[in-house]
């Protein structure tokens, strides 16, 4: 994959991006509607919340995903990578190597993982609220072993509520796969980290999705 392919074209709207607010500019209140304590409202309405994800990969070069829906859409599904909300007062690092753990029952040590690879912005409908989420995504190899059973002991009410199930995709089938995948393009996004990740965060820009 070229460097072109890490920035998407309908991503790049930079004006879009600057008009939502930053953390620093949304408000510190409780918890918001059912999306929990990382999510604030910004001056312009939007929910906001800073996210930590990992592309795990195995010893083939499968991805593990998480296929959820929305509660108030429940006939739209789609995979996504691992990863959530970055609580106050938690680094990204720290944030990304927790919901692995919570997510997936992995234990990652923080040594082994690799990045950012990735930034992203996303703005998206989610249990009928409008949502900005800003990601910073890293990459981790494991053994496919490592994930072999769902474990929904470290899991939220929401992630009960939406996670369908977690599975390894190689690229060639998620390429084929019927439903959407985030980010988009993650098949292309991948491949370009192979055989090995060159070092460079890239910036994805903002999708509206």
């Amino acid at each position: 994959m070229t460097q072109d392919h890490a920035r998407p074209e309908a991503a790049d709207d930079s004006s879009a991006a600057s008009a939502v607010p930053s953390r620093s500019s949304a408000d510190g209140g409780g918890p918001v509607h059912a999306l929990g304590t990382e999510w604030r409202r910004g001056d312009d309405g939007l929910l906001f919340r800073e996210a930590a994800r990992v592309i795990l990969l195995d010893e083939d070069d499968r991805v593990l995903l998480i296929r959820g829906h929305d509660a108030d859409q429940p006939d739209r599904s789609w995979w996504f990578t691992v990863g959530g909300g970055i609580d106050d007062g938690e680094d990204a690092l720290s944030a990304a190597v927790r919901e692995v753990r919570e997510e997936t029952g992995i234990l990652l040590d923080p040594g082994q993982v690799l990045g950012p690879v990735f930034t992203r912005s996303a703005i998206f409908d989610f249990y009928a609220e409008h949502c900005r989420q800003d990601e910073i995504l890293y990459l981790a190899r494991v053994p496919a072993s490592a994930f072999e059973s769902v474990d929904r002991a470290g899991w939220t009410e929401l992630e009960l509520d939406v996670i369908d199930e977690l599975r390894w995709w190689s690229l060639d089938d998620l390429d084929l796969v019927d439903l959407e995948v985030f980010p988009d393009r993650l098949v292309d996004l991948v491949r370009g980290l192979l055989p090995a990740w060159d070092g460079v965060t890239r910036h994805l820009g903002l999708a509206r999705e």
